[in-house]
C-alpha cells in the first residue's frame, strides 16, 4: 500500500438525500470509439498526441474512434494504460470492443481478498488511538477503528449514519458535522477540490452526482476565503471541530493499494487522521483509554 498526504452554517431541517447507488444510472457511450474519444478528451489529448503516446498512427486513432477499425485486445489495454483509465472503466472499454472484462470486482469480504482485508484491518487497528476509516470510491465508509467511531458520530442526524455512511455528506450536511467544524469554509473548499480532482481522473457519474448534491447544501459564511490562518504553512489543511472533549485539530493522510488488479482494491482508500496539536493528542489518548475500559 502507498500513502500520500491530503490536505457555522445555518442549520437546515431538510432531510438527508438518499444514499447514492454504487453506480449512477447514466447512459454511457455505446461503442468503443465513443469510449475512446471520451477518455481522450477527458485527458485533454489530441488524436496526434494520443497516437504519439501509444506509438501508433493518428490515422489508426481516427479509424478506431469512428468505428472503421476494430482494436485488438492488446491495443485496448495499451490505450487504457496511456490514458490512465481506471480498472472499472477498462472493463467497459474491453466489453465495448467485444472482449471479456479483465479485472474482477469482488466484495471486500470475498475470501479471495482476505489478505487485503487483513491489511486494511491492521492499518485501522494499528493507527489507534488516532481515528482511521476505510473508504470506497464514492467516499462511503467500509470500515473504521474505534477512535473514529467515538469521535465522529456525536450530535449527527441518525439518517446520516445509516450505512453506507458517506463522509463528504457527513462532513458538509447541515445536520451532520458541519455546524461543529470551526474551519468549515476552508474544509469545504478542500473537500470539493479533492472531489474535483477525482472526477477529473475518473469521470465517474456517481461522483458527479455526489458533487451536485453537496453544492446544494448551505454555503458557510466566509466561503470565499479559503486560506486559513495557521494552515500549517499551506502544506496541510487541518480538520478542526468542536467535540464533547473540546476543540480538536486533525490532519490526515490517504493510503491506497499500490498495484491493484481488482476493481474493489483500486477504489479502496484508508484515511488516517493525526493530531495537529498537543491537546488533540491527549484527548485521543484519553478516549482510547476509555474505550479499553468499556
Amino acid at each position: 500500500m502507498t500513502s500520500s498526504a491530503s490536505s457555522a452554517s445555518t442549520p437546515s431541517h431538510r432531510p438527508p438525500r438518499p444514499t447514492l447507488p454504487h453506480r449512477a444510472a447514466a447512459a454511457g457511450p455505446a461503442s468503443f470509439g465513443d469510449h475512446l474519444r471520451t477518455w481522450r478528451q477527458q485527458r485533454h489529448l489530441s488524436q496526434l498526441e494520443l497516437a504519439d503516446e501509444a506509438d501508433i498512427s493518428t490515422r489508426h486513432v481516427s479509424f478506431m474512434e469512428t468505428g472503421r477499425t476494430n482494436p485488438s485486445r492488446d491495443m485496448v489495454l495499451r490505450l487504457c494504460e496511456r490514458l490512465a483509465v481506471p480498472l472499472r472503466e477498462r472493463n467497459a472499454l474491453l466489453v465495448a470492443a467485444g472482449y471479456a472484462p479483465m479485472y474482477r470486482e469482488r466484495a471486500l469480504d470475498d475470501p479471495a481478498l482476505a489478505a487485503a482485508r487483513q491489511a486494511v484491518e491492521l492499518v485501522l487497528k494499528g493507527h489507534e488511538p488516532c481515528p482511521a476509516i476505510a473508504l470506497d470510491r464514492c467516499w462511503n465508509v467500509v470500515a473504521t477503528n474505534r477512535a473514529a467511531q467515538a469521535l465522529l458520530a456525536d450530535h449527527v442526524a441518525p439518517e446520516l449514519l445509516a450505512p453506507p455512511v458517506n463522509v463528504f455528506r457527513l462532513s458538509l450536511h447541515p445536520e451532520g458535522l458541519a455546524p461543529r467544524i470551526a474551519n468549515l469554509a476552508q474544509w469545504r473548499a478542500h473537500l470539493f477540490e479533492r472531489l474535483r480532482q477525482q472526477i477529473q481522473a475518473t469521470a465517474d457519474p456517481a461522483l458527479i452526482a455526489l458533487q451536485a448534491e453537496l453544492l446544494e447544501y448551505p454555503e458557510p459564511a466566509g466561503a470565499q476565503s479559503t486560506v486559513l490562518p495557521g494552515e500549517l504553512l499551506g502544506v496541510v489543511m487541518p480538520f478542526c471541530f468542536e467535540s464533547r472533549h473540546g476543540m480538536l485539530s486533525l490532519i490526515s493522510t490517504t493510503t491506497i493499494f499500490g498495484t491493484p488488479v481488482d476493481v474493489t482494491l483500486q477504489e479502496l482508500a484508508v484515511e488516517s487522521f493525526f493530531p495537529a496539536d498537543d491537546f488533540t493528542a491527549q484527548v485521543l489518548r484519553d478516549v482510547a483509554a476509555q474505550n479499553r475500559q468499556a
